[in-house]
């Protein structure tokens, strides 16, 4: 009789299961894997899984989604292991991924390699090496003969890559093998060690039940002529009151904690040995343990105001923008609404364009909402974000303040999300793929969730002013500073006419020189701005011309004079500064513009007793570094800061009463049709640093053609004009908010291919979506980087009448099309949606 006569159910109880895996390679659908029979039960939709894609990687993916339809066009392998027993991400992620891959015309791949943090992902580019402990003669395991010329190999060389194991083994799938070789102790894969996320142990003490059970001053009297070990004794009974607390002892006493109190290491020692101490490890967070005293916030009887008007925009709307000055007390308001959606049960997601700005206003919400609010940006190691996104997951962490890769975290219950500062540009990606933009990206996720999206800025862009002001979002606007603080007063300073009357020292003017001064006689501190990191944008030979350019960029090398390098900004090309010039010799090189190391330098000659610091890249590139920078502006330890766009952002120092720009013209002639919207909102901005609480600000700003109505309206802080202003240009020349963009790059290392293929790219795109829909092919002003030649083209859209999906796949065709032509196929061609 056979298993299904016997049992009628056995059929449906060997039901075969597919899984689609998005694999982090850029291929355009998710991977179909069979399911091992033995794991039906275990196999859930967003858990991660070992699988082997082509003849050598070995991946890790997502479950994207569970069935039982076999793939047509291939055979699908096995998964090799489920890494889950729940999932790391939840199907509404799952689909926000596929919504960015289409919309912004990359791959799920793509935005899964974006999304999940390194630490949750294997590589098959991880080395093995012999483990540092493992002897051959003493092991108690039996070798293979495969695995034995892995052993013999790995003798001969410090580390072997997976293809090199598979070509000595002549074998194309090595996982097996090298999973029994981890098993038997006699390898490590370092790279997945230093990836693979593991949680931080710390070694405890505590007194063994057997000597707890006995009468201490027994054990105290047995130690009385060894007084090193006495003292151990007695100071872990000082920290662990065992006899008013029995319990206290399970949770012990960090050895590091003894240790850091000069106890002798070796007495330590002996007390385990003899039973009376025993060690063990325990689980820790890598974040700091702080209780903080919790505050509560009182808003004014405006904020009070413009929170009920909020809550009142929400019931009509899911998204609403809050235009509030800068000074105005925001933050307060933000804090408000996430207390009472935190109390409704829901989570909560805070995003920041900038980690400089995560640093001071991080401060301030752990004292309002402790240890119930994450933390997530990129200067967190692998181990640290995995924690994070695993806080997440296990409802630890119900509000998360980040940048702008927290978009991706795995919330499934968010009733808020607040996106601040939320014209930035730092909120879009721009290389790698998925080019997107966290704040659009946000509105999707809380769309999905049914959550509430609250716009924040002092200057909101211009589409999110439009569409507010057209009625798709909500709109609350608030024109006062809190409390008694005034906006500050502008001066401009005419640089030609500075210039003509030999008023200038070195790159500042007569007028920033003297409020300098006035700031510093009175103990105030200043904040200079220019938006151009390094010391000069280049050097110049004063006798030919010749400037240093990358060997890699069509652009000229930037001088550092701190690190005495000539350094590309665009692919890193670093060189010695010059003494003379490679073109004639000569050894007159000069160098022409300035940037925030030169202007620090200036500064420090000019007023030398002042203490002088710059926030840019360059000094911040360690992971506490911002904190350091920002804590000592705050405490008064720095007089005067001299930062790019960092400082601009929402930062709020007490004590700081001038704010100076420099070089103002090189932003607003930038060629971009957002030059003027940028200017206005990165200058608005960081002149809102100065005058808090109940001083009155100053800003000098500097600039050569004084007559611009752009900065009559920066310092009349106009910017219901200047929107009016700019709204008109955008739609007499049709750019967005009245039309959709798409930016299309060509690279090839070979000049004229890359321009041949845009040119027939160009010519096929014209000949499918009309000839006034697309713009180019042209050159761009870096028309090199690293090694690669680059054209532009550029699509407009209309925003209404055409199927948007429909034509990013013509698009996405005709770029197909064009890269299978003979001669063109090296080329390669990105697309941007969105792109500026």
């Amino acid at each position: 009789m056979s298993q299904l006569e016997l049992n009628p159910d056995y059929q449906e109880a060997r039901q075969t299961l597919f899984a689609d895996v998005i694999l982090p390679v850029p291929i355009p659908k998710m991977f179909t894997y069979r399911v091992p029979f033995q794991w039906n039960e275990e196999v859930r939709t967003g858990c991660r899984v070992v699988v082997q894609f082509g003849s050598r990687k070995i991946l890790t993916g997502v479950i994207g989604q569970i069935h039982e339809q076999p793939p047509t066009q291939y055979e699908a392998k096995y998964i090799l292991e489920i890494l889950d027993e729940t999932p790391v991400i939840f199907p509404v992620q799952i689909r926000l991924f596929q919504w960015i891959a289409e919309y912004y015309m990359c791959t799920q791949g793509e935005v899964l390699n974006m999304a999940l943090p390194s630490g949750l992902k294997l590589s098959s580019e991880s080395k093995i090496q012999l483990h540092p402990e493992f002897d051959l003669y003493a092991s108690p395991y039996e070798f293979s003969d495969k695995e034995m010329l892995v052993i013999d190999a790995l003798n001969k060389n410090e580390a072997l890559s997976y293809s090199d194991v598979g070509r000595i083994v002549f074998q194309k799938t090595i996982y097996n093998l090298l999973k029994s070789l981890v098993t038997k102790g006699a390898i490590l894969i370092f790279e997945e060690v230093r990836e693979k996320y593991k949680p931080k142990k710390e070694t405890r003490i505590r007194i063994t039940t057997n000597a707890l059970g006995n009468n201490l001053q027994v054990i105290f009297d047995q130690l009385g002529n060894k007084p090193k070990q006495e003292e151990i004794l007695l100071f872990y009974l000082q920290h662990v009151p065992v006899y008013q607390d029995p319990g206290s002892n399970d949770q012990g006493l960090s050895k590091k904690k003894v240790l850091d109190a000069g106890l002798s290491p070796s007495s330590l020692k002996t007390l385990a040995k003899n039973g009376i101490l025993e060690e063990y490890e325990v689980i820790v967070s890598r974040f700091r343990d702080e209780t903080p005293v919790l505050e509560q916030i009182t808003l004014t009887d405006t904020q009070t105001r413009i929170r009920s008007e909020i809550l009142s925009q929400f019931s009509g709307h899911d998204i609403v923008l809050f235009h509030g000055i800068t000074g105005s007390g925001k933050t307060e308001i933000y804090i408000k609404l996430i207390e009472e959606a935190l109390e409704g049960g829901s989570q909560v997601l805070y995003l920041l364009p900038e980690i400089a700005l995560t640093t001071q206003i991080v401060v301030r919400l752990k004292k309002v909402f402790g240890d119930k609010m994450g933390v997530y940006h990129s200067k967190f190691s692998d181990n640290e974000r995995v924690e994070v996104w695993k806080g997440v997951l296990t409802g630890r962490y119900s509000f998360v303040v980040g940048v702008r890769s927290a978009v991706f975290l795995p919330f499934d219950n968010l009733g808020l999300i607040i996106v601040d500062e939320e014209h930035e540009s730092s909120y879009k990606q721009y290389d790698p793929a998925p080019r997107y933009n966290a704040r659009d990206v946000a509105l999707i996720m809380a769309n999905y969730q049914h959550a509430k999206v609250l716009l924040g800025s002092a200057t909101p862009s211009i589409e999110s002013y439009y569409l507010a002001k057209s009625g798709k979002y909500g709109l609350v606007e608030l024109h006062e500073r809190y409390g008694e603080a005034q906006l500050p007063t502008f001066s401009i300073s005419d640089m030609i006419i500075e210039r003509k009357k030999k008023l200038l020292k070195g790159e500042f003017s007569s007028v920033l020189i003297g409020a300098i001064q006035q700031a510093l006689d009175h103990g105030e501190q200043i904040i200079i701005f220019q938006n151009r990191r390094g010391y000069s944008p280049y050097i110049a030979c004063r006798d030919c011309g010749w400037i240093p350019k990358c060997q890699n960029c069509a652009v000229s090398l930037t001088y550092h004079q701190y690190r005495q390098e000539m350094v590309c900004h665009y692919c890193g090309y670093k060189e010695p500064t010059p003494r003379e010039c490679e073109a004639c010799g000569s050894t007159d090189l000069k160098t022409m513009g300035f940037g925030t190391e030169k202007l620090e330098e200036e500064l420090q000659l000019l007023f030398s007793s002042a203490s002088v610091q710059r926030m840019d890249l360059d000094t911040t590139r360690s992971k506490y570094s911002y904190e350091t920078i920002i804590g000592d502006f705050e405490k008064g330890d720095i007089d005067i800061l001299v930062g790019t766009q960092m400082v601009s952002k929402g930062l709020d120092f007490d004590n700081v009463s001038l704010v100076g720009i420099v070089d103002i013209d090189r932003m607003l002639h930038f060629p971009d049709f957002r030059s003027f919207e940028r200017t206005f909102q990165l200058s608005t901005q960081v002149s809102g640093r100065a005058g808090r609480r109940n001083k009155k600000g100053k800003v000098v700003i500097q600039a050569r053609n004084t007559q611009l109505p752009v900065l009559n309206q920066i310092v009349n802080h106009d910017y219901a004009g200047f929107y009016q202003t700019e709204i008109r240009e955008r739609q007499d020349h049709k750019y967005p908010p009245f039309t959709r963009l798409i930016h299309i790059t060509v690279k090839n290392k070979d000049k004229s291919i890359s321009q041949n293929t845009a040119m027939k790219l160009g010519n096929l795109l014209r000949e499918q979506l009309g000839a006034s829909r697309i713009l180019g092919p042209e050159e761009p002003i870096i028309s090199k980087i690293r090694n690669e030649y680059l054209m532009n083209l550029t699509i407009k859209l209309e925003r209404s009448g055409i199927d948007l999906a429909k034509v990013k796949q013509v698009v996405r065709d005709a770029g197909l099309e064009i890269l299978s032509e003979k001669g063109l196929k090296t080329s390669k061609v990105i697309f941007n949606v969105d792109p500026y």
